[in-house]
């Protein structure tokens, strides 16, 4: 996948975002998050609850996790992330994701049942740069 150098630093600045899953009945769920993007892994995470609706969404999915987009707005600039996300509770994993929403946004609140959801990305949009 490749990334104009405007998006990819576009997704270091602080903006909150847009999570959008659908769900089972087919409407869509659209919510605010915090999201971080490893452009070189092709990953963007979002931490949550495991008990969040967003997280009960994409687990009840399947193992294969489901199609969401993630958005992010800033005046005229935007960028849209469409991809695969599923959700994973393993340690390590969660750590990451807590430690890159620290560097982009703050040192989130303690959640013992923090979850990362980790969406692989497919497609990027946007004009940012």
């Amino acid at each position: 996948m490749v990334w104009s150098e405007g998006l990819a630093g576009f997704w270091v600045e602080r903006h909150l975002c847009v999570l959008s899953t659908v769900r089972a009945d087919g409407t869509v769920h659209a919510t605010p998050v915090g999201a971080t993007v490893d452009v070189e892994a092709g990953i963007a995470r979002v931490i949550c609850s495991g008990t969040s609706h967003k997280a009960r969404t994409i687990r009840n999915a399947g193992p294969e996790g489901t199609a969401v987009a993630v958005t992010q707005v800033d005046g005229r600039r935007w960028s849209t992330l469409e991809g695969r996300a599923v959700v994973s509770d393993d340690p390590p994993r969660v750590e990451e994701a807590v430690r890159r929403y620290a560097k982009r946004y703050r040192e989130p609140r303690e959640n013992p049942r923090r979850v990362v959801i980790e969406i692989t990305i497919t497609k990027v949009l946007g004009n940012a740069g």
